[in-house]
């Protein structure tokens, strides 16, 4: 069966299908957040250091980016449903594991078991629903998946927060577990394998290929979550973990492309619209993750926010999103992919400049305003980029296509927080060595404000004066600093979104998957 003829006929509404599947790859995706703003409460109770504890984060994202491009693979060795509930059944195990951890190094270790068996449920999901619809659906159906892979890592931090503020962290893990029983409950009972979806069992293994991929993969993840952290090639562990995904990834890519049926189609890029697509979701990682995690760190690290409270600034960007999904998914069989992917990059672009220009004195509704004109554009980005990806894939090919379109958005995301992370913390230091340069005795503002401070404290009664209005000024140059770095860090997303809009134009047309006719359904 060719890309544009009509998905197999299902038994089944298409759409409770796709809302069974989304529960279980939502459930995954929450996971890849919820943890952020729960660190110190896992570090204390488990009696290690808040480095060590985000740990719990990179074994998670390490593992996940590992199965990820392998998980095409390995559903047709084990048949794409048995794999999507083996998936489902390991990571709600994993989950109570991970819950009843009673030290770091356990936790870790069933954070990394989770990591490998939900890698393969964003794929599957996207490949089932995807199955599940006719073409002229296809809009329909990525916006379904668009509530899984877009709100989920923007409610993340907002329910861990509220979870470990009035429970306990625990319960970020055990919730998972009555939502994976009845995932994998409804997933028997409604899903079917399509014959291209089927078990075709193991004939062989690339033993080469796997290795070169995991290790490469995994090295990279760790490279991109701890390189910040230890100051990047100041460090060997982060040049060693360089070296190795380097070549790794190097080699591997050499290796696959000789291989007949590699365990992951890199054959699949020269698809050309697969390809674009696929850097277009690159970005939208890119964007998402890194809005998600600069924001919080703003609004708690200057304006004082606690972790719920952040998080509830995302939330209102999430509702924005569920609502624009259903639109945008009816717009793609109207509208050229191209021209709404560069509507959404334009809108990203303006929401992050105008995000660019906060204050000092900015409020919490302000906060959540900019928030969703932050995130007003990824419905427009996300549809119509899937639609794009898998125009033209053949069907025994999507769980493969599925798995490389998945990984790379979330390559996007960890690129993006790292990369907008070390943006920051640069420009930090530059804007607060510049601003250093004018706190001399020679310029009259310092003077004077100096002489204010000084004059407010020593009328308090304070002994040490001249000092304690050096230290407020000193916080005053950092706060200014640190606000000014996270304007200018906005600045080069809107930037780099903007240019994305005018690439988005360049990319291929597809056919708009319009409703048969009656008279042609008929034949």
């Amino acid at each position: 069966m060719s890309a544009a003829e009509p998905a197999e006929s299902v038994k089944v509404n298409p759409y409770l299908i796709a809302a069974v599947v989304s529960v279980a790859a939502f459930m995954e995706v929450l996971d890849t957040t919820i943890t952020n703003v729960s660190l110190t409460h896992i570090a204390g109770s488990l009696a290690s250091s808040r480095d060590e504890s985000t740990w719990v984060l990179t074994s998670y994202l390490v593992a996940n980016g590992i199965v990820l491009p392998l998980s095409g693979w390995l559903a047709g060795v084990l048949g794409r449903k048995n794999y999507f509930m083996l998936s489902i059944m390991a990571f709600t195990l994993a989950s109570f594991a991970c819950g009843m951890a009673t030290s770091l190094p356990m936790l870790i270790v069933f954070r990394l078991i989770q990591g490998l068996a939900g890698g393969g449920l964003q794929p599957m999901q996207q490949s089932i629903v995807m199955d599940s619809f006719p073409p002229y659906q296809r809009g329909t159906a990525f916006a379904i998946t668009g509530v899984t892979m877009l709100v989920a890592p923007i409610l993340g931090p907002t329910l861990g927060g509220l979870i470990t503020d009035n429970y306990s962290w625990r319960w970020i893990f055990f919730i998972n577990v009555p939502v994976g029983l009845l995932a994998l409950f409804f997933v028997n009972r409604l899903v079917q394998d399509p014959p291209h979806a089927k078990a075709k069992g193991l004939v062989s293994i690339d033993y080469i290929g796997l290795s070169l991929a995991a290790l490469g993969l995994g090295a990279m993840q760790i490279v991109l979550d701890k390189g910040q952290e230890d100051d990047w090639f100041s460090s060997n562990f982060i040049i060693w973990f360089s070296v190795i995904a380097v070549v790794c990834l190097v080699g591997g890519v050499f290796w696959i492309l000789r291989q007949k049926d590699p365990i992951i189609d890199l054959r699949l890029f020269k698809e050309r619209s697969f390809g674009l697509a696929c850097l277009m979701i690159f970005f939208v990682g890119f964007a998402l993750y890194g809005g998600s995690t600069l924001l919080p760190l703003l609004v708690q690290s200057q304006y004082g926010y606690n972790a719920t409270t952040a998080g509830l600034v995302l939330s209102p960007g999430g509702l924005a999103i569920i609502f624009l999904l259903p639109m945008v998914g009816k717009m793609t069989n109207k509208i050229q992919a191209r021209y709404l992917i560069a509507f959404g990059m334009l809108a990203i672009s303006g929401g992050m400049f105008l995000t660019s220009y906060m204050t000092p004195q900015i409020d919490y509704d302000t906060f959540v305003i900019l928030r969703i004109t932050q995130t007003v554009g990824l419905p427009f980005l996300f549809i119509p980029s899937s639609t794009m990806a898998f125009a033209n894939i053949p069907p025994e090919k999507s769980s493969k296509a599925s798995a490389l379109y998945s990984l790379m958005r979330n390559l996007g995301g960890s690129f993006g927080i790292s990369i907008l992370l070390n943006y920051f913390f640069r420009h930090q230091q530059e804007r607060q060595g510049y601003m250093i340069e004018n706190l001399s005795p020679s310029n009259i503002g310092y003077r004077d404000t100096l002489a204010h401070y000084t004059a407010t404290i020593a009328g308090a009664g304070h002994p040490h004066a001249a000092t304690a209005a050096l230290g407020q000024i000193f916080q005053q140059l950092q706060s200014q600093s640190s606000i000014l770095a996270y304007s200018d860090t906005f600045k080069f997303i809107a930037a780099v979104t903007l240019g994305l809009a005018f690439v988005a134009l360049l990319m291929p047309r597809v056919a708009l998957n319009k409703k048969p006719s009656p008279e042609a359904a008929a034949h």
